[in-house]
């Protein structure tokens, strides 16, 4: 990946940009925001702080009923903000939907969980007591992607905000009213001015942001660019780091007892959101007792993308973010097949406008062409055929990323095994990869470091402080 406009990486090593709606699907700008002045970004960091010393005192329910109320806003508003989604990068309808809906749900899950999490933990001693209590640590930043434009933010906003942390946001410069929109949700939900504030930054200013004394943490759903950058002026300023960088997931096909649901699986697994989501299954790798069945099952599954208006519930594939991503995407897919790849469904671009890239099948894939070691972020993939379990597994942990894998299987101790020694944050067995609030999200490798959602998203920006406590002396 290599910029949030263009992919869903921050990418601050790049120019400036302006923050605008530029539908994807017409190619016409919509709207456009101004970047604050370097002078207004100290003020706005200054007025989160002041933000903070009031909100870390307020109780855990009082922060979690704000939330809470987020969550039922959120609800409310779904068909708005899911329109939204889709005009601004490009999301098919009913996946914008889902999106908020998901969204939402990410919000109602730390509002109902945040007392439960955050209670003072005991800790057995021989004398006296000790207890852990969790408190807020102050401002984070957070800079966040496109493609998911609502749950990006949501995960960092869900556990922090109840808390007790406050958060000054950096969202996409194509998704400036879903930035907005959020920053409304949440002030119409009860949030003090400050304790969530969007900005219009321009990169050149992302420094000022980290050096302020009051920024106690930085986040990032970035490129490796991105995300190295940030860490070095994370850790230049002392301050702590969250990052969930790229991915090139592996799809790991055992056998197919179901051989329509694994291609149906792997599918979904590829093309949700346009393919545009780091836990796509970008690499499919198949056993090669199953691999001529499979591969003729995902085939016809793949010709049957259409190319439409993603506000059209019967387009079954909507237009990349923006144009620069589909041309992006179509080099990396040409460079492949100049190289020697063979096409098995797709490799062009629809004769038509929009940011379109047709749903893309790879195979015959060698070191040296980009789309072995790239992350492809769209609606492409690339089918590799193995021998043996062995192979497999080295070839899936034969990536710079490691944020999410897949293993199908019809004997689930058969994938347990191969999952076992796969390398990623996350695999899931005989379902494609996801999200869920109660589900740790997060990856090893170039593909970060730290946890997001669960019961682990909520310590990340945590003081987890230690009382210890003895008789006093007699």
């Amino acid at each position: 990946m290599t910029s949030t406009q263009d992919h869903p990486k921050t990418d601050s090593g790049t120019a400036d940009r302006t923050y605008a709606t530029v539908n994807p699907f017409t190619g016409e700008t919509e709207r456009e925001f101004e970047a604050l002045a370097g002078d207004q970004v100290t003020a706005v960091v200054d007025r989160a702080h002041t933000a903070f010393l009031d909100w870390r005192q307020r109780t855990v329910a009082e922060r979690a009923a704000v939330v809470g109320r987020a969550a039922d806003l959120m609800t409310e508003r779904s068909d708005a903000l899911a329109a939204l989604i889709t005009k601004e990068m490009g999301k098919r309808i009913q996946e914008a939907a889902g999106e908020v809906a998901l969204a939402a749900s990410i919000l109602r899950y730390y509002a109902d969980k945040a007392e439960q999490f955050l209670a003072p933990r005991t800790i057995e001693v021989m004398k006296g007591e000790a207890v852990v209590v969790n408190e807020p640590t102050g401002v984070l930043f957070a800079v966040e992607p496109w493609n998911y434009p609502l749950y990006q933010v949501v995960r960092v906003a869900g556990p922090n905000l109840t808390l007790g942390n406050t958060i000054v946001l950096k969202h996409a410069e194509n998704v400036p009213q879903c930035a907005l929109a959020l920053e409304e949700l949440f002030r119409d939900a009860g949030a003090p001015e400050g304790v969530y504030t969007n900005v219009f930054l321009r990169i050149s200013d992302t420094e000022q942001v980290i050096a302020h004394p009051a920024v106690q943490g930085v986040t990032l759903t970035g490129s490796e660019r991105a995300g190295s950058s940030v860490a070095a002026l994370a850790g230049k300023h002392l301050k702590k780091s969250v990052l969930e960088l790229g991915g090139s997931d592996p799809f790991v096909v055992l056998d197919t007892p179901d051989l329509a649901r694994t291609v149906k699986a792997a599918t979904m697994g590829r093309m949700a959101n346009t393919g545009q989501a780091c836990i796509a299954a970008k690499r499919i790798i198949v056993l090669a007792d199953v691999w001529d069945e499979f591969v003729a099952g995902i085939q016809q599954a793949f010709g049957g993308f259409t190319p439409g208006d993603p506000a059209d519930p019967a387009t079954t594939l909507g237009p990349l973010s923006t144009e620069r991503a589909a041309a992006d995407l179509h080099a990396q897919i040409t460079d492949a097949v100049d190289k020697g790849a063979t096409v098995l469904a797709g490799g062009g671009r629809p004769d038509r406008p929009g940011a379109f890239v047709e749903a893309t099948l790879l195979t015959d894939v060698t070191p040296g062409m980009r789309a072995f070691s790239e992350e492809l972020f769209g609606p492409a993939a690339v089918l590799y055929k193995v021998q043996t379990e062995d192979e497999a597994v080295a070839l899936a942990n034969d990536s710079a990323y490691g944020l999410s894998a897949v293993v199908y299987s019809g004997d689930v101790e058969r994938a347990r095994a191969v999952a076992d020694r796969l390398e990623s944050g996350m695999v899931w067995i005989n379902q494609p990869s996801g999200s869920s609030a109660e589900l740790p999200f997060g990856g090893v490798k170039r593909s970060g470091y730290g946890r997001e959602l669960s019961e682990l998203g909520m310590f990340e920006f945590a003081n987890r402080r230690l009382v210890r406590t003895l008789p006093a002396s007699r």
